[in-house]
């Protein structure tokens, strides 16, 4: 049984005047939520899967950089199961750092957008774009489940918890 170590944890945020900033500072709540977890995160117990379905921290975090990339850069993914598997060369500072990455070009996007029924400004050739209240949601509700399922995996990986 790993050793139980305990976080603090971070409270959710309680700001945003309009609607955009609070989804935005719930998103970016989950996002750094979820790349906490992972950051730090033993070799290679991290790739390796704790569950039967094959779920494992790695994977995880691979998944929602392309969610990121494709939800709000218009980065086209052939396919979905495979982002699921981080490759065998990278690391988890490798999957953080592109995480993050890919999370600021995504910020960099969003900061362009004022009215949440506009499109999500990406380019995607035959294909709309949803608009930045749909992309919002998306993520939080993406970014929170698998923060969820992160949180379980770390915890049987080395006993941290929190935030």
């Amino acid at each position: 049984m790993p050793a139980v170590s305990h976080h603090r944890d971070t409270p959710p945020p309680r700001t945003g005047s309009s609607e955009t900033e609070t989804l935005r500072a719930f998103l970016d709540y989950l996002r750094t939520s979820i790349a906490a977890k992972v950051e730090g995160a033993p070799e290679p117990r991290a790739r390796t899967a704790m569950v039967p379905s094959g779920t494992n921290l790695l994977g995880l975090l691979h998944h929602l950089t392309l969610v990121e990339r494709s939800t709000f850069l218009g980065e086209h993914v052939a396919d979905w199961q495979a982002t699921f598997h981080a490759a065998p060369a990278d690391g988890v500072a490798d999957v953080v750092a592109r995480y993050r990455t890919a999370v600021g070009r995504a910020n960099r996007v969003l900061d362009g957008c004022t009215d949440p029924g506009a499109p999500v400004p990406r380019p995607r050739a035959g294909r709309p774009a949803p608009s930045v209240r749909w992309a919002l949601v998306h993520m939080i509700e993406e970014t929170g489940r698998h923060a969820g399922h992160a949180d379980i995996l770390r915890e049987l990986i080395d006993g941290a918890t929190g935030r």
